[in-house]
């Protein structure tokens, strides 16, 4: 129990993998207090800063519901768990991990990110991300532009997401380009296989994108909360009624952005292992019915979200100059497409 009297911490759970998980008990006396300010007072070392990362990391659940609001009010008797991830190494390390580089000058550095490998450290994935990989393909030179635990970087791919990422090798070109993805000028495009095909063949796609209220490794579109995102989507190519090629145009920028809009109107990315469940699952096994084998087994076994990001365009940040790049799909998704031929 903490000195204050003020808030009932139990005893943090059994060592967990993912760092140490902690119980906050509410008392009357804490009342109206906000939650951010309940966690840091019983949780050691933690402060209200954190707390508040935390919470919108959705790490903070209570009653089966992840909790992001680091200003809701709190009521005696209600119960938080907090999970407070695993310390990570101070700096990473250079690795030698191949990368496969579309261009490259003294300020910028655009590259083809393969599926399966983490932008940056976190829990769980200490090295051998693309940080390490970069650290070692620049040397010194790119130490701490950005931060430390994530130099160079100014967007981000999901782990088997594939394609074209911008990174910056000097501090102007980090605020130059995160000054474009601030005010949308930095353009993007994927290309995806969704389940289905999309009615209308081209729309917009907006919602607000925020933390799953129950499960908080998920986003989800929300009625209320979370933040303002928009996607614009063109059918390239169908097959038969059971999936589709499409394009993609973010016109913001949000955590798995994509998958949740492609999900939410019904048409969730093949393979995807998040989204691809509750109504969006249904849509696509209603799909998959309608596809014969091997087509139908292709598609069903694909091991990964078939999302690639093909295109990226952006004032270069020495020249002013609008740059962009283009690469073709992945082998993986290129294959997946041929299997589909004659649906």
């Amino acid at each position: 129990m903490q000195d204050d009297g003020r808030t009932t911490n139990a005893p943090a759970d059994a060592p967990d993998p993912e760092g140490t998980r902690h119980t906050v008990a509410v008392p009357p006396e804490a009342a109206g207090d906000r939650l951010d300010k309940v966690l840091a007072a019983a949780v050691p070392d933690l402060s209200r800063s954190r707390a508040q990362a935390l919470l919108e990391q959705g790490h903070v659940r209570s009653d089966g519901r992840t909790i992001t609001d680091a200003s809701q009010r709190v009521k005696p008797g209600q119960t938080f768990e907090v999970l407070v991830p695993a310390a990570e190494p101070a700096v990473p390390e250079a690795q030698e991990i191949p990368l496969t580089v579309v261009h490259e000058d003294a300020d910028v550095l655009v590259l083809d990110k393969p599926p399966g490998l983490v932008v940056h450290p976190a829990a769980g994935n200490a090295d051998g991300t693309l940080v390490n990989a970069l650290l070692a393909h620049c040397g010194d030179s790119l130490s701490g532009i950005g931060g430390v635990r994530r130099p160079g970087i100014v967007h981000r791919l999901d782990k088997d997401t594939s394609g074209l990422m911008v990174v910056a090798k000097n501090d102007r070109a980090h605020h130059a380009l995160t000054e474009q993805f601030s005010d949308r000028s930095l353009s993007r495009t994927y290309q995806a296989l969704v389940w289905g095909v999309p009615s209308p063949k081209q729309g917009r796609i907006e919602g607000n994108i925020g933390r799953h209220p129950t499960d908080r490794k998920r986003m989800a579109v929300l009625e209320s909360g979370g933040k303002h995102a928009a996607t614009r989507y063109r059918v390239l190519r169908a097959f038969g009624r059971t999936a589709a090629l499409v394009e993609c145009t973010l016109e913001t920028g949000r955590t798995h952005q994509i998958r949740v809009h492609m999900a939410h109107i019904g048409h969730p990315v093949v393979g995807d292992p998040l989204y691809g469940r509750g109504r969006a699952a249904r849509a696509g096994g209603a799909h998959a019915s309608n596809a014969p084998e091997p087509q139908r087994g292709a598609l069903v076994g694909f091991p990964r979200q078939a999302l690639h990001a093909v295109g990226i365009a952006f004032r270069h940040p020495a020249s002013g100059e609008s740059v962009r790049f283009g690469v073709g799909l992945p082998a993986d998704i290129a294959d997946l497409i041929a299997a589909l031929e004659g649906l």
